[in-house]
């Protein structure tokens, strides 16, 4: 009876955080999926419901770049109709004391899976998980076009990261699209 009464404080006192914390990409609301934190029952989903992967934004607060994208690209009915077909997409605030557990199924912070396991320094940062839980791609910064965020989910989907950058991918697009 402990271990359910502790469970219920614990996952109550993480939904109340979720709701009272405002994050940046607050105006895109629709593109995120919701979580408790635990990316290893997350990563399974994604391989029951048949997704290619999970999608991190690893976001923080006052973030300008984070901010034009929430307001100019993730808010996008055609970003979000995309990404929600092949991934499961959550949110990762770089300087969270939230606790969560990693894809290995390892208790751990926001922030400490942020730094010391991925290595996120600068936001937005976009990474792209495999159904194992690997990282296949990562891209840093805001994109510069709506078209070019779409571009960077179909660099995944359609596995070119295996053959080529993304930079290359981008310059091939740019040429067959006008």
């Amino acid at each position: 009876m402990k271990v359910a009464s502790y469970f219920s404080v614990k996952v109550f006192s993480i939904l109340i955080i979720l709701l009272l914390s405002t994050p940046v990409f607050a105006d895109a609301p629709a593109f995120f999926d919701q979580t408790l934190g635990n990316f290893s029952e997350e990563l399974e989903n994604a391989r029951t419901d048949g997704k290619k992967g999970v999608l991190l934004m690893f976001e923080m607060d006052e973030c300008p770049f984070c901010d034009r994208m929430a307001k100019t690209i993730l808010n996008q009915p055609e970003v979000i109709s995309y990404y929600k077909k092949y991934f499961y997409i959550y949110r990762v605030d770089i300087e969270g004391d939230i606790e969560i557990t990693d894809f290995d199924g390892k208790s751990t912070t926001e922030k400490d899976f942020a730094f010391r396991q991925h290595r996120v320094r600068a936001t937005p940062v976009v990474a792209f998980f495999d159904l194992n839980g690997e990282r296949i791609v990562r891209y840093t910064g805001a994109t510069s076009t709506m078209e070019e965020f779409l571009w960077l989910g179909q660099f995944v989907v359609e596995e070119k990261y295996k053959e080529m950058s993304f930079t290359k991918y981008k310059k091939t697009k740019r040429n067959t699209s006008g």
